[in-house]
């Protein structure tokens, strides 16, 4: 049914563009379109309220569904292209004191964490249920990973294109431990490693980690990281490790396409750089089929793979995964130093979850929750923030990027919406070196309400205020 009434809405939402339906018009009566679809009448009616969401119809009382077009549609942000040094990283207590406000019930503007109404809650209560009845299975430490759990991973990166085996695969304590693992089992403390700009700020503090200098490369809101920003970095600094999220960038929500991300292998490769791809968004697509990693493309052994389920599942499992390849001995060392390994229960869990079909039945229904909320969104700041603002097209994931006009700041708009209770993530967090003053991020992944509605029509505000105060 959920994939029924998308392509209603789908089919629907084109006849308005396309000039068939304008803003005003009213729709044909349910029963005429549930003809003309060939589909049943309440699957019409999920697909106006999908559409309503997307902020296409208007429902008026006894009247029927009427064309709402956006009042505005901004711009996409462009790519700014910059030269940069390698320069050390330095954390900021921001990203902290984020995660802390968005536990003082603020509105949760800030953080990439889906909504707990988007998870598979009763599912991963049954799995966990499950697991902790294997008895003695569950109380060993589950090093380099439960096999259960290694073999479902290998299944599934056979489908995108990466026949691995179970032995391939190390389970880790989240995408972030992650990244970690391969910095280590590639850099020494003092390298350079280039990442993506605007770059995740858990990158960021995985790099400081480790000790290590980054050089930021340019990045385009769709097309994902600068091939060309990344050759000239490869030809005038010594970079020992390159990481990107090739999927669903965060905070862009760039993908990379096949072609480009061929072109990023075959070029670090030639340079000896290993690429380390976070591939934690790959699963949440808005359109179309689940989008390769560059891993597929990998024919040298390059490529450290990463990915987790903290943005699919549940982030509180703190359950991920890596195949580091040729770099394993090392990534396993380091793995066992620092904690051993990873909960046996949430990878039976997770492993059971998999096995009986469930998390791609549960996908189905996740995919389409985000993509409403970003379109949603999209809408609101569009319709919100003052001319000159440019908001991201995301093909995936659950963040917006928004530029501001060039004179405001988003961390003085930061600072004033957290005054007000509401959370929101300021462009200084995706760089080292304050490239994104006039930029904020913004959380999809939260069902529609007033108070959302409200927290984004009062940003807005502020930016506007902020703007008069500069003229």
């Amino acid at each position: 049914m959920g994939v029924l009434y998308n392509q209603v809405a789908d089919k629907l939402q084109a006849l308005i563009q396309e000039g068939v339906y304008r803003d005003g018009d009213r729709l044909p009566g349910v029963r005429v379109l549930s003809r003309q679809f060939g589909v049943s009448i309440s699957t019409v009616l999920q697909a106006h309220q999908t559409l309503e969401g997307r902020g296409y119809l208007q429902a008026r009382e006894r009247s029927g569904y009427f064309v709402k077009l956006p009042a505005l549609d901004a711009p996409e942000p462009v790519m700014r292209r910059h030269r940069s040094r390698p320069v050390p990283v330095s954390a900021r207590e921001m990203t902290l004191e984020l995660c802390a406000d968005e536990q003082k019930r603020m509105v949760p503007l800030a953080t990439a964490i889906p909504h707990p109404d988007y998870l598979p809650l009763r599912q991963i209560q049954q799995c966990t249920l499950w697991a902790a009845r294997r008895g003695l299975e569950t109380l060993d430490y589950a090093f380099p990973g439960k096999e259960c759990f290694r073999r479902q991973i290998a299944q599934r990166m056979a489908t995108l294109g990466v026949p691995i085996t179970p032995d391939d695969v190390l389970a880790t304590n989240g995408a972030q431990e992650a990244i970690i693992l391969a910095l280590r089992a590639v850099t020494q403390p003092g390298d350079i490693v280039a990442v993506e700009s605007p770059s995740f700020p858990g990158i960021l503090q995985a790099l400081e980690v480790v000790g290590l200098k980054v050089i930021e490369i340019p990045t385009h809101p769709a097309e994902g990281l600068s091939l060309e920003g990344l050759e000239l970095a490869l030809e005038q600094w010594p970079l020992k490790a390159c990481v990107v999220v090739t999927n669903h960038s965060n905070p862009m929500g760039a993908r990379m396409s096949d072609e480009r991300k061929k072109q990023l292998v075959s070029m670090l490769a030639a340079a000896n750089v290993p690429l380390i791809e976070d591939d934690i968004y790959g699963d949440l697509h808005h359109i179309g089929d689940r989008p390769r990693p560059a891993k597929a493309f990998d024919r040298t052994d390059n490529v450290i793979y990463c990915s987790s389920f903290s943005k699919t599942i549940s982030p509180g499992l703190r359950l991920g995964w890596m195949v580091p390849g040729r770099h394993m001995a090392s990534a396993r060392q380091h793995k066992y130093f620092v904690n051993l390994a990873t909960s046996s229960i949430p990878q039976m869990a997770v492993a059971h979850f998999l096995e009986q079909g469930g998390y791609d039945r549960y996908l189905r229904t996740a995919r389409q929750h985000y993509r409403e909320g970003a379109e949603r969104m999209r809408a609101a700041v569009s319709r919100a923030f003052p001319e000159g603002t440019a908001v991201s097209r995301p093909q995936g994931g659950f963040v917006l990027w928004v530029q501001l006009p060039e004179a405001v700041s988003g961390t003085e708009i930061y600072q004033q919406a957290r005054a007000e209770d509401i959370n929101v993530a300021p462009g200084l967090m995706f760089s080292t070196t304050n490239k994104f003053e006039n930029c904020l991020r913004i959380n999809t992944a939260n069902p529609w309400s007033e108070r959302i509605e409200h927290a984004v029509m009062r940003l807005g505000s502020l930016v506007k205020a902020s703007m008069t105060q500069v003229e």
